[in-house]
């Protein structure tokens, strides 16, 4: 106690009077041993502001003052602790702090389990996982504006919303305005019916650090709207504020939107998120599983993977559906269980595709889809590609054409794939079993 009086005497010599009133007198001493000193603020974005900005001056005077360079943590005090207001003072007006911008954030409700650490990254969300971060961050060199595109159920605003955590947890007097562009259009509207567009241009032009807006795409058709929005944007990217928008078509798809919003959403990167692939889907299955207390063995998390493709709110409901239907029978779900929760929730007839049949196929042979793509002549790699070419005519109504792009390859390619393990089946009984009991493999999981 009596070390942190002599380090707070320190800090009022080295710090201006304002600063140190408002930013160190608050805090108390909580605890301290020969390692570090414990001080208690009075909110988790006190503790942040302190943190980043007076840690350093604290660290300095504490070494000066003891002659050990101890480590200094922060904690939130405790609510018995807080001073209570006497009756009659409440506080009319919210007081600015020194150093904080005027304005104030607009967010709305963030789901707490959108963060990036819940966020799983796979080759089909790779860029846009990695510009969202970099940008929460606060790295300039992807530049300021992000424009993330997808179709619904793949991420789009779970990245929006880590953002939006990331940045409010690591810098909560940063002004961030995070809507949809519905709610945008909304507040435009009421702004004109009551005259006040000018506290609508302050709130947006001169009292924002990032702006996050979701569903760009649905502004199609509202001039007025595309107008307010296009100015925006050059303000704050004039300021090199941070700009993300999210969309279900590219900028260049959108109809109905004029030719200088179209602009200025192209002006930034890009990024497309597609659906995940079947590794990718094995990592979400599981976290959510882990998430939600279920217990799934690997061929199950593997079915479930191969079958909920797409949407990624498919594998929630399924997780929701399974953890029900597993506590109520009072038993550990098994595939029969999981079977009946994906059908009701894809449909008992799903139409067979090469991709399936090929991430199928990459597990019975061990190998990675990675490498079945791969321009590789290894017998171990060929012969799993040319046999689910092969499958994929049998088993689907799927042109050559499409068949071979899901190896990246041309129709010929396909056609001397087929040709190859024909002859192999009828010179070889031995690959001729091995293809049947594939197909009749194929056909139990996927169309039974």
């Amino acid at each position: 106690m009596i070390l942190w009086q002599k380090t707070k005497q320190a800090l009022r010599e080295r710090l201006s009077e304002s600063s140190f009133n408002l930013w160190i007198e608050p805090l108390q001493w909580s605890a301290t041993d020969d390692k570090f000193i414990e001080l208690a603020a009075p909110d988790r974005f006190f503790c942040s502001w302190v943190a980043e900005h007076y840690l350093a001056d604290i660290k300095h005077c504490l070494c000066s003052v003891s002659g050990k360079d101890q480590a200094v943590r922060f904690t939130v005090v405790s609510e018995a602790a807080k001073p209570q207001l006497l009756p009659g003072s409440e506080i009319k007006e919210q007081l600015r702090l020194p150093n904080m911008p005027p304005g104030r954030s607009c967010v709305k409700a963030l789901h707490p389990r959108y963060t990036f650490d819940e966020f799983m990254v796979g080759e089909a969300n790779m860029l846009a996982h990695s510009a969202s971060m970099a940008m929460a961050s606060g790295d300039s060199s992807l530049g300021s504006c992000l424009y993330i595109e997808s179709e619904t159920g793949l991420g789009k605003s779970h990245l929006t919303h880590s953002v939006a955590h990331h940045i409010l947890d690591h810098s909560p007097g940063t002004r961030l305005h995070f809507v949809t562009a519905q709610q945008l259009s909304a507040e435009m509207v009421r702004g004109i019916m009551n005259n006040s567009m000018e506290q609508f241009k302050e709130k947006y032009h001169s009292q924002c650090d990032v702006l996050l807006i979701e569903d760009v795409h649905a502004l199609a058709g509202k001039a007025k709207t595309q107008t307010e929005l296009a100015e925006t944007m050059d303000v704050l990217m004039e300021s090199n504020k941070l700009i993300i928008l999210t969309g279900a078509l590219a900028p260049k798809d959108i109809p109905d939107i004029n030719s200088g919003l179209r602009s200025r959403l192209s002006a930034g990167l890009i990024t497309t998120i597609n659906p995940p692939d079947l590794q990718t889907r094995v990592l979400i299955i599981r976290k959510k599983a882990e998430n939600n207390k279920l217990t799934l063995s690997e061929d199950l998390i593997y079915y479930m993977a191969e079958h909920l493709q797409g949407d990624i709110r498919k594998i929630e409901s399924a997780i929701v559906g399974i953890k029900a239907k597993s506590g109520l029978l009072r038993t550990t779900p098994d595939l029969d269980m999981v079977k009946e929760v994906v059908v009701n929730i894809v449909g008992r007839h799903q139409e067979l595709s090469t991709e399936m049949i090929r991430d199928f196929l990459a597990r019975q042979f061990k190998v990675s889809v990675d490498d079945m793509l791969s321009k590789s002549r290894k017998k171990s790699v060929a012969f799993p590609r040319q046999v689910t070419m092969y499958l994929a005519r049998k088993l689907t109504e799927q042109p050559l054409v499409e068949i071979g792009k899901a190896f990246n390859r041309d129709h010929s390619t396909v056609v001397h794939s087929i040709r190859v393990v024909s002859e192999n089946m009828a010179a070889n009984g031995c690959v001729r079993g091995q293809v049947d009991l594939l197909a009749k493999k194929i056909e139990k999981q996927f169309l039974q």
